[in-house]
C-alpha cells in the first residue's frame, strides 16, 4: 500500500477525517474577523488525531497547510484593513485588489473544503493541487511490514 487511492478507509476513518474539512469551517464561522481561529481550529483537531490512521492524518494535515496559507493572505488583509481604520493609510486601488482576491480566494477555498468534506466522507481522496503534494511530503505513508523468508 502506498498511497492514500490503496488505503480501503472504514466508517469512523472517513468521519474524522471529513471531520477535519468541517472543523475550519465552524471557525469561519465562529471567528470570521480573525484570521488565526480558523488555523487554531485545525491545529487543535489535527493534534487530537495525530495517532490516528494514515488516513485521517494526511487529511487533517492537508486543512492545517491549507490554513497556515489562509492566515498568512488573511493576517496580510486583516493588518491592512485596521491600518486604514486606525492609523495613516488611506484606501487605494491596491488596497481594493487585495481584498477581493482574498474574498476569492477565501471563496474558492471554501468551496473546496466543503467538497472535499463530502468526498472524503464517502470514502475518495482528496487532494488539492497546491497543498496535496506538500502534504505528501508531510505526512508520508506507513512502512510495509515484509516477512523475511
Amino acid at each position: 500500500m502506498n498511497n492514500l487511492y490503496d488505503y480501503p478507509a472504514n466508517d469512523m476513518e472517513r468521519e474524522k477525517a471529513s471531520n477535519g474539512y468541517l472543523m475550519s469551517l465552524l471557525a469561519v464561522m465562529v471567528g470570521l474577523p480573525f484570521p488565526i481561529v480558523n488555523l487554531l481550529a485545525s491545529m487543535l483537531f489535527y493534534f487530537s488525531n495525530r495517532k490516528s490512521s494514515w488516513f485521517v492524518r494526511w487529511h487533517c494535515t492537508q486543512t492545517l497547510v491549507s490554513q497556515l496559507t489562509l492566515l498568512v493572505v488573511n493576517a496580510v488583509g486583516f493588518s491592512w484593513s485596521m491600518a486604514i481604520l486606525f492609523g495613516d493609510e488611506t484606501l487605494s486601488n491596491k488596497y481594493i485588489a487585495y481584498m477581493l482576491t482574498i474574498l476569492l480566494f477565501n471563496l474558492t477555498e471554501f468551496i473546496f473544503t466543503i467538497s472535499a468534506a463530502v468526498k472524503v466522507r464517502k470514502g475518495e481522496h482528496v487532494e488539492w493541487w497546491f497543498w496535496g503534494p506538500l502534504t505528501n511530503a508531510l505526512c508520508k505513508p506507513p512502512k510495509e511490514t515484509t516477512i523475511l523468508s
